[in-house]
């Protein structure tokens, strides 16, 4: 399944937004309530919950992966790492009884995209970490991610990797070039054209085509998306709503241009150089899934010691060259450049790793749906989309 996977019709949403509520939640955790007893100091282990095929593997032995390897060889902590996340709403109602509940989720570090984690954060059920104990991170960190609208200052949450939702299309077979998010509905590619069924993953985008700053949108500018995505639907102009599953489409043709994610579309190219990615003119959605420290977390210090490792500008690179996602150490690139192996040097120039500063200006994370908003966003989003 997708990192960026659908939106489940309404299930785990809505309970979700049930539980956000209106001002301070039934479920919301007070500060004082949120850190447990630490056991990093006694306790040389970690529980580091996160997506499959998410972090680097060794190209002999798909069971040991290096830079955690690496990381337990240098502190002496043991990391138990699960790929237990398939979907943002099936971990949130995973683990939501425990931490509404006021009880240990079992992990240290968990990696939830970030419209997600601005529910944990909303929520109270995530920990502040020390940044001062994090130099790395207070360093290295993209200026572009430090500071969402869901957590200023990222005092909760660190990208683990990052991405931009933009366009995908096959140049050949089209035979022009996309640079608007308008030129989808181009009559050429009625039938031939897909977008994201889920709600947070496709919004953004869409808004931007109509020239909508993202990062303060409004109910408005949401409601506008819907009726053109409803008329386009009518007219059979879009093809079918996906998941992942786009990628099938564009690699046999079914599609000719879709809504995508940078990290997929680097991966297509490797197979098919024909396969292009755009940033339209008018700008892309730039997310992050980020890493976040649960409530009463055992080890928090261990976790906090794990992030500050992978904010290394060498592991940072060595992590980037196995996801091929927007790398979030912008640092990393010089440390790829310098490389022997042409092949890795290559991908510092990659600009769907590290974007250049054309493309950053075109560049946007969307402020996120709050809780009174998504429940009848979600339902109105659905029913077009038919989930």
């Amino acid at each position: 399944m997708s990192r960026r996977s659908l939106l489940r019709a309404l299930g785990a949403g809505a309970a979700g937004a049930t539980l956000a509520g209106c001002g301070v939640p039934a479920a919301f955790v007070e500060p004082g309530d949120r850190a447990g007893r630490d056991y990093s100091a006694g306790d040389h282990t970690l529980h580091f919950a996160n997506w499959p095929l998410y972090i680097d593997t060794d190209d002999e032995d798909e069971s040991k992966r290096p830079t955690l390897d690496a990381f337990s060889k240098r502190t002496g902590i043991s990391v138990t790492y699960t790929e237990e996340i398939n979907d943002n709403d099936e971990f949130f109602g995973k683990i939501s009884p425990a931490l509404m509940n006021h009880q240990q989720t079992g992990r240290d570090l968990i990696v939830m995209s970030d419209w997600m984690a601005a529910r944990f954060v909303r929520l109270g059920w995530v920990q502040e970490m020390d940044r001062v104990k994090q130099p790395n991170v207070a360093k290295y960190l993209d200026p572009q991610l430090r500071s969402p609208a869901f957590d200023k200052g990222r005092t909760h949450s660190v990208p683990w990797q990052s991405g931009i939702t933009g366009i995908a299309y096959n140049r050949k077979r089209l035979g022009r070039e996309i640079k608007h998010t308008s030129d989808l509905w181009a009559d050429d590619l009625r039938g031939k054209v897909t977008l994201l069924s889920g709600l947070d993953e496709s919004f953004a985008l869409l808004m931007q085509g109509n020239g909508v700053d993202i990062t303060r949108w409004t109910a408005d500018d949401f409601h506008e998306i819907c009726d053109q995505v409803e008329k386009l639907v009518r007219s059979k102009h879009i093809r079918r709503f996906t998941g992942n599953d786009y990628i099938k489409d564009l690699s046999t043709g079914d599609v000719l241009a879709c809504q995508a994610y940078s990290g997929d579309v680097i991966q297509l190219q490797a197979d098919n150089p024909e396969i292009e990615f755009v940033v339209p003119e008018e700008g892309a959605e730039l997310w992050a899934e980020s890493l976040m420290i649960p409530n009463l977390a055992r080890h928090k210090r261990n976790a906090e010691k794990l992030v500050d490792f992978y904010y290394e500008p060498e592991v940072a690179a060595e992590l980037a060259t196995w996801v091929n996602y927007v790398c979030p150490v912008p640092a990393a690139r010089e440390v790829l450049a310098s490389s022997k192996d042409e092949e890795t040097a290559a991908l510092a120039e990659d600009p769907l790793i590290f974007p250049d500063d054309a493309m950053r200006k075109r560049l946007a994370i969307a402020r996120d749906i709050t809780s009174e908003e998504r429940a009848g966003f979600a339902k109105k989003w659905n029913s077009i989309v038919g989930l």
